[in-house]
């Protein structure tokens, strides 16, 4: 049994690339109230189930449906009993992702385990909930998810499987071909830890020739947070695809009246000096129809629409659309809606991108749907590992100031590169300096007060050469060991690789095996859905 794992938390928004609307939407809701329908609290979210109007029938084929998928990824128990509150009337807690090899970069776990931990505190509130992980897989850009990074022992590798099919339909559909297995292998054979055995298991049986990208993820997440009750979603099943129908149409029927209030929104959101996430024309209709293989923008020419190369009537897009449903798919402002009208949605956990794309979706959602979810940012998580742990202690550095970028970094290390005694002889120096400028202030005053700004000016130059001088010493001290850049580089790919956060770019699946299958669930306790805090996980 491995020791309790320590957890800090950093506020989200004193993060490195936030963005002026994800910092409001945490720091001060209400100045952004009026572009979401509901606070990110408990209360929010419970406010947003009073709206949810989701008709018997629609439930009856949804839980339908949805058992037959889970069973295929063998979900288990806690699944199918969550299945049976949803059957009864339970609200759904949603999230989901792109279907990145081998679950992709961390944050993908993240936002499942949010969702389940902001499931339960609203059924121990009093609202049943359940939570639901869409597996996105309509869009065709296969290079978006065929690679992961996978971290070990020999620093940070790129995974890539090369021989999935060469086909341009949806990517959930594209089977993962012969060459996955060599990958697989691979990956499995760098896993270290209590659960390595348990996770590459998890990989081989979910990552096989036969499998699809929707379906080897499935299996994936089923084998490690089935337990969990996460309940999965393949979106490109063609009797939930049929479903949606009616939003087809009307994004179809109203597509100008939708473009002009999606302008609006933009125009808006410029005006409060936010920046919108999706440019809006006036040719869009929110809609992607697959033709020939090609998920293609469906636009609006005149009386008539264009669709790749070719044209069609309103009624001929009509006909198609309740002919073959599974044809046609939302675009990023649309697709929100489809998965509000399949579910009975209450809150989506976001990222902070997915949050901002938000400010603009509810006047979507609110056009076609008449509701919105409350929108509830996923946790944010930086994993430190034992050989990381110990290089902050040798340097006296936080997380913190790792997320500061290079040039910090750099400094703060060659500072604590120099031995003892010189750092002490420079914090002397320093002092010495500013006390004798600080003697020469009261018989400057005297003679000419206008001195005092010249005397400010060379105090600033003379401490900025100063400390310049005790960060080359570092520098020297460090190079003669022979170890500094060795070890800045070892930081910054274990918690902020290429200058982006750790879960941006690691897959979760190693630190999941070094740490145990116990380490999901301590995590899942230590998220506070709504706080907007980053989890810092300590040894």
């Amino acid at each position: 049994m491995m020791a309790p794992m320590e957890f800090q938390y950093i506020p989200a928004a004193e993060l490195p690339h936030t963005t002026s609307l994800y910092r409001a939407f945490l720091e001060d809701f209400r100045s952004v109230s009026e572009f979401y329908s509901h606070s990110p609290s408990l209360a929010g979210v419970a406010q947003a189930a009073k709206e949810v109007r989701y008709p018997a029938a629609t439930r009856a084929m949804v839980v339908e449906r949805l058992r037959v998928q889970n069973d295929l990824f063998g979900s288990g128990r806690a699944v199918a009993h969550n299945l049976d509150r949803l059957g009864a009337g339970a609200v759904a807690v949603v999230t989901g992702h792109q279907l990145s090899l081998f679950s992709g970069p961390a944050y993908t776990f993240y936002k499942a385990l949010t969702a389940i931990r902001l499931a339960e505190e609203l059924t121990a509130a009093g609202t049943p909930a359940v939570p639901i992980f869409w597996l996105a897989g309509e869009d065709h850009d296969l290079a978006e998810v065929n690679h992961c990074f996978w971290p070990s022992g020999d620093g940070l590798e790129r995974l890539e499987l090369r021989s999935a099919e060469a086909k341009r339909g949806s990517v959930g559909a594209v089977r993962l071909g012969n060459g996955v297995v060599e990958l697989v292998s691979r990956a499995a054979g760098k896993l270290q830890g209590p659960a390595a055995e348990f996770v590459g298991d998890a990989l081989r049986a979910s990552y096989t020739p036969e499998q699809s990208f929707a379906s080897a993820l499935g299996r994936l997440i089923a084998r490690l947070l089935g337990r969990m009750g996460l309940i999965l979603l393949d979106p490109l099943d063609p009797e939930l695809h049929r479903l949606a129908t009616p939003v087809f149409l009307r994004a179809l029927d109203e597509h100008a009246a939708l473009s002009e209030e999606l302008r609006n929104r933009a125009a808006a959101l410029v005006e409060h000096a936010f920046h919108a996430q999706v440019k809006v024309g006036e040719q869009g209709t929110l809609l992607f129809w697959t033709l020939h293989g090609q998920r293609l923008p469906v636009r609006s020419v005149g009386a008539k629409f264009s669709v790749g190369e070719h044209e069609f009537g309103g009624e001929e897009i009509r006909r198609a659309i309740e002919k073959v449903p599974i044809e046609f798919s939302g675009n990023v402002l649309l697709r929100p809606v489809v998965q509000d009208t399949l579910l009975p949605t209450v809150a989506y956990i976001a990222g902070p991108a997915e949050t901002a794309y938000f400010a603009q979706v509810s006047v979507v959602h609110k056009h076609l749907l008449g509701r919105m979810p409350a929108i509830v940012p996923r946790a944010s998580v930086t994993i430190v590992g034992p050989h990381a742990a110990r290089l902050l202690d040798k340097y006296k550095l936080s997380v913190a100031d790792v997320l500061g970028g290079s040039a910090k970094l750099r400094e703060l290390m060659e500072r604590e590169a120099l031995p003892k005694a010189l750092v002490e002889q420079f914090a002397a120096g320093e002092q010495a300096i500013r006390e004798a400028l600080q003697g020469l202030r009261g018989p400057l005053e005297k003679l000419d007060k206008t001195l005092l700004g010249a005397l400010e000016h060379a105090e600033g130059k003379m401490l900025h050469q100063f400390q310049a001088l005790e960060q080359k010493a570092g520098r020297a001290s460090a190079f003669r060991a022979g170890l500094l850049d060795t070890h800045e580089k070892e930081l910054s790919t274990a918690l902020y690789p290429d200058g982006q956060l750790q879960e941006r770019v690691h897959c979760l699946l190693p630190a999941i095996a070094s740490r145990g299958l116990e380490f999901l669930g301590e995590l899942s306790e230590s998220i506070k859905p709504g706080s907007g805090n980053h989890i810092v996980v300590l040894p």
